[in-house]
């Protein structure tokens, strides 16, 4: 994108928070000209900033491997994501499903091309309606894996979402091409509450993906140099996207495509290329969907005041207040639609 007029003549004005926003987690090539300029990233500034972040990411999650199952831990470092099934005893998992497909409480949705999804927020009225959350929530293996992967002891954004059957008068949903969601490692989980057949359009991950390699570095210094510029406007935000013929020029594995059974828990860091496979049927997947990511030059793993109890569970009324707030400047891409259960039409 080119600069303006107004965008020279405002420069003195945002120049220092474009500079402050290098040491954050900012990664939109076109809303900063520090992270989208090709000269200073032909100099190396996104190759350094992907480094740092991956350096401190791996220094916090060293001081949180001891919390960690060694099993989950090594699946984790090798492939970027873990799989576990049977996740909660049977008698808490049919009580949990029970629960959340029962509940209804207010609901917000994004289209994104022909995909809608719907999020109920997890908080201190929907944990009340839903008893047997607890037993997830304060689970120690789910814990201490998402903390590590989050690469910070923090609390998780929990909610229940739904993906809905696919509209047929709409472009593909940009969710089912491969991408990396930002240059940092950063945490998603899904804990399914219902069977994800692979005909349902299941998550899908590139093992391996997750890691800082010399090709991966030398395909991330070129997308930097172009990005900004180019046709795709996501990648040009900063979520890059790969193609599948891409992979194997980087030392990677085809996508493996998670079709598993109710009750199974996915956590993945998102640096890692993933997807949302293309449904074949009209499906709705239920899930609890779960989202850790901080400032990645934070030096600190804990001491979260988002985290305390009493102040967690209100973080997504709060961020979709202020989301609406602020919707005359920035769209609001969550819009409420009105108390739904997680599986109303």
């Amino acid at each position: 994108m080119a600069s303006t007029p107004l965008m020279r003549a405002m420069a003195p004005f945002f120049a220092p928070i474009w500079c402050a926003q290098l040491l954050t987690g900012a990664k939109s090539f076109v809303d900063n000209p520090l992270i989208g300029s090709s000269r200073l990233n032909h100099w190396g500034l996104h190759v350094a900033r992907l480094r740092l972040a991956h350096a401190m990411s791996d220094r916090r999650r060293a001081g949180l491997a001891g919390a960690v199952d060694p099993a989950d831990r090594a699946a984790f470092d090798r492939d970027g994501v873990v799989e576990i099934r049977n996740f909660l005893p049977d008698a808490i998992f049919a009580a949990l499903q029970q629960q959340i497909l029962a509940y209804r409480g207010p609901a917000r949705e994004t289209v994104q091309g022909d995909a809608v999804t719907r999020r109920l927020a997890l908080d201190g009225t929907a944990r009340q309606a839903i008893p047997a959350f607890a037993d997830f929530h304060q689970d120690r293996r789910w814990r201490g894996l998402s903390r590590y992967v989050a690469s910070f002891d923090i609390e998780p954004l929990l909610y229940i979402q739904s993906i809905l059957p696919r509209r047929h008068d709409a472009p593909p949903d940009p969710q089912t091409q491969f991408h990396s969601d930002t240059f940092y490692p950063n945490m998603k989980a899904w804990l399914f509450l219902e069977d994800v057949p692979m005909e349902s359009g299941p998550f899908a991950y590139v093992r391996g993906s997750h890691r800082l390699t010399p090709q991966r570095i030398a395909w991330e210094r070129e997308r930097s140099l172009a990005v900004r510029d180019g046709t795709c406007r996501l990648s040009a935000r900063g979520s890059f996207r790969v193609e599948e013929s891409e992979l194997a020029a980087l030392g990677l594995p085809a996508p493996t495509r998670f079709a598993v059974p109710a009750n199974t828990l996915l956590i993945a860091d998102t640096f890692g290329f993933h997807a949302r496979a293309q449904a074949s049927v009209p499906a709705t997947r239920i899930e609890l969907w779960a989202y850790g990511r901080r400032n990645p030059f934070r030096p600190l793993t804990g001491w979260d005041v988002w985290s305390l109890p009493g102040i967690a569970e209100r973080r997504i009324p709060l961020r979709w207040w202020l989301g609406d707030k602020a919707a005359r400047i920035a769209p609001q891409p969550w819009r409420p639609v009105g108390h739904k259960g997680p599986a109303d039409e």
